[in-house]
């Protein structure tokens, strides 16, 4: 994972850089302020404290904190850091006195002058606390931004798995109930007229090797969209009488951009499906245009009498995922308006997409998206 390596070497060159800053003052810094010769002792002790602070910090980091503090046990580890404190402390004294440092450092300041004794024996408490303090709140705050950032890439993370999920099952529900739909006219079909269930079997392969395509990527183009309307609009009307018309009209000239698959095809089903009468004389109008980055879709067709096609109601399926799909892929580009019944007697849904020159891939829409699963 590129992501995961690029922050683990971050990571690691925050560590490098830290304990490069305070090794300097420990082994660069302090010697160059004094104009002394410090003696062995010294730098043994400086070893020994740069290491006991390291593993101060790392005990702090890896076991203080992500077992006490973040599981709701603050006075234990604020027991525990104060013990860590002082234990840091107790082993810097441990090692002055073991190597008789006090008396050395003395004569190294103040070679001339006899000891005077008692030689002062707290000189190097303070600092050694306050560096202790210093590096026990750095880990500190360290652990609990790394616990901050761990735990919103895995609220990102469960986002992006639950709008993923639902994207594909709204697909999978979208395809069967087409196939369902054509399925049935091309069994109808072939009571009738061999030769045009045929014909209707060499369109739906096509449009089958469409969804099973053309919906993996995410996104196709606007003209395979469209040549799939058709395939479905001329399916369909081989099953129709005199008494349905149809028309469509479509962009001239068209100029080609990348749309969410699958995605015009539910408003032209509803038409088809709510807008078709054995009875009386029915009508169904199917436009599609553009104006420069702005694609509309207009649909249109007869209301009779016995039944009200509605966005909701109905089997409704591939309608009502149709305007999920809008609010995933295209979040606040899309207008829908639906008029349940026109002065013209007709149901109309009037579709208008922002593409900016192109549909958002469903890999960009599951790291941004905005819209509650």
């Amino acid at each position: 994972m590129p992501g995961y390596s690029v922050r683990r070497n971050v990571t690691f060159l925050m560590h490098l850089l830290m304990w490069g800053v305070f090794g300097f003052a420990f082994f660069v810094f302090q010697p160059l302020n004094a104009s002394v010769n410090f003696p062995t002792g010294f730098w043994i002790r400086q070893g020994i404290f740069f290491t006991t602070l390291v593993g101060a910090f790392y005990l702090n980091v890896q076991v203080l904190v992500p077992r006490l503090l973040f599981r709701d046990r603050t006075a234990t580890f604020i027991a525990a850091a104060v013990g860590v404190v002082a234990a840091v402390i107790l082993i810097f004294w441990a090692v002055d006195a073991w190597l008789n440092l006090t008396e050395l450092m003395y004569k190294a300041y103040h070679p001339d002058k006899p000891i005077k004794r008692p030689l002062p024996q707290f000189r190097w408490f303070q600092p050694t606390l306050m560096t202790t303090l210093l590096v026990m709140g750095v880990s500190t705050s360290i652990a609990t931004v790394l616990k901050w950032q761990a735990d919103a890439q895995l609220r990102q993370a469960l986002e992006q798995a639950k709008t993923a999920s639902e994207l594909s099952f709204l697909k999978a529900q979208i395809n069967p109930h087409f196939f369902f739909n054509t399925l049935n006219n091309i069994y109808a079909l072939t009571l009738v007229d061999v030769e045009a269930a045929r014909d209707a079997l060499h369109r739906l392969s096509r449009m089958m090797r469409y969804v099973l395509y053309e919906t993996q990527a995410g996104s196709t183009m606007l003209s395979k969209e469209i040549a799939f309307v058709q395939d479905y609009m001329q399916l369909m009307q081989l099953r129709l009488t005199d008494k349905v018309a149809v028309t469509f009209e479509q962009p001239k000239p068209l100029h080609d951009v990348p749309i969410a698959p699958m995605l015009l095809l539910p408003f032209v089903e509803n038409a088809f499906k709510h807008g078709v009468s054995s009875v009386y004389d029915s009508r169904i109008h199917i436009g599609i245009h553009q104006h420069g980055n702005e694609l509309s879709m207009e649909v249109r067709n007869t209301v009779f009498p016995e039944k009200m096609p509605s966005l909701e109601a109905g089997s409704g399926i591939g309608l009502t995922n149709t305007r999920r799909r809008l609010d995933l892929l295209y979040p606040d580009k899309y207008v829908l308006a639906v008029e349940e019944k026109t002065p013209e007697n007709e149901y109309a849904v009037h579709l208008k997409l922002f593409l900016d020159g192109q549909a958002v891939p469903v890999e960009q829409v599951i790291a941004t998206s905005n819209v509650p699963v």
